[in-house]
């Protein structure tokens, strides 16, 4: 079994999942807690998302505890006081999913740090998401949110709508330990943030992508890009993702690298490199080799520098054309900016 988790959610008026909380999903659970709780759920073998009652929770708990998963036979417990939908989500196997319980689960287990972007199966998310309003009343279907906003009014409540997206934002489910985070909103659930990561206001990460920590976060980090240690990517700074056009590459950021203000990058880089501010690097950007004593050697795409070591790539301020020539310093983080005690 790859993951077990029991959760609470919203439905629309048709019963459709909107969202779901998993408080403590588990990742490689024991075989005799899977089997307690499918037993006591009825539920079949494979991946399977298994709606329940409150009044099941008392068999479920009795069953976790009896089978010695004390933690887990409490949650089962306290979910009886639960008035919102309850689910226990059994992934068996990572295959795409298939329910909207088991895309949150996933989402959970990236925030959770219990799995590394690209270490789990999303194909065909997007379709089994509905487009949400995330309310300061929780998740609500578009569909149904003029007569939900009528309601409110009728009542005399304001309905404050945060925002309208398939994704809600990491922190109303998990908030990891050791991070900073400036603007909660610009963090999607999915997202993976190493500890000793910090997101400045501006900064934006986006989910199956994140972070090794420890690391400063300016600019955005799109789906599918993992930045190492001790990186730093500066204000209004990008990175190219899978979804943005960067095409069958996975980009990805190694350790102590610099992407200054304004630039960005649309190949993987090795460690300690450098892109200088404003400047923006595809896959097809002309690059000019230079060798230690500024004398040019060769003209490539920048993608047969993908992944390599070491690099500072710039613009030449007099006749435009991006350089490439050995990295001597790696960039070295200001340790009290990243403290998080």
């Amino acid at each position: 079994m790859l993951s077990f988790a029991l959760g609470i959610g919203t439905q629309n008026t048709q019963g459709d999942w909107l969202e779901i909380y998993y408080p403590a999903p588990l990742i490689n659970p024991p075989e005799s807690l899977v089997s307690a709780a499918k037993e006591a759920l009825d539920a079949p073998s494979g991946n399977a998302a298994i709606s329940f009652l409150p009044e099941d929770c008392a068999r479920l708990a009795k069953a976790l505890e009896t089978a010695g998963h004390a933690e887990q036979a409490e949650l089962a417990a306290s979910f009886a006081a639960s008035q919102r939908p309850l689910v226990a989500m059994f992934l068996d196997t990572n295959q795409p999913p298939q329910t909207a319980p088991e895309v949150y689960l996933k989402l959970h287990l990236l925030s959770h740090r219990l799995v590394k972007p690209h270490g789990l199966d999303l194909t065909g998310m997007f379709g089994l998401l509905r487009n949400i309003a995330w309310t300061n009343e929780g998740a609500i279907d578009i569909e149904e949110l003029p007569a939900r906003r009528l309601k409110a009014r009728l009542e005399g409540r304001a309905l404050s709508v945060d925002c309208v997206d398939k994704f809600p934002k990491m922190t109303d489910y998990v908030v990891p330990h050791g991070i900073r985070i400036g603007d909660t909103a610009r963090v999607r659930l999915g997202a993976y943030l190493g500890e000793g990561t910090t997101v400045m206001h501006e900064g934006f990460v986006n989910f199956n992508a994140g972070t090794e920590g420890p690391g400063m976060i300016e600019g955005r980090i799109s789906a599918g890009v993992m930045v190492g240690k001790g990186s730093d990517l500066g204000g209004g700074c990008s990175t190219m993702g899978t979804l943005s056009g960067g095409g069958n590459m996975v980009i990805k950021v190694g350790e102590g690298c610099l992407i200054g203000a304004n630039a960005g990058i649309g190949i993987p880089l090795g460690d300690r490199c450098t892109v200088e501010a404003g400047l923006y690097i595809t896959a097809g950007s002309k690059v000019t080799l230079l060798d230690d004593q500024g004398q040019e050697v060769n003209t490539v795409a920048a993608r047969e520098l993908a992944g390599q070591d070491d690099l500072l790539l710039r613009r030449n301020s007099q006749n435009g054309r991006i350089e490439c020539l050995t990295n001597k310093s790696a960039i070295a983080l200001n340790e009290a900016l990243h403290a998080h005690n």
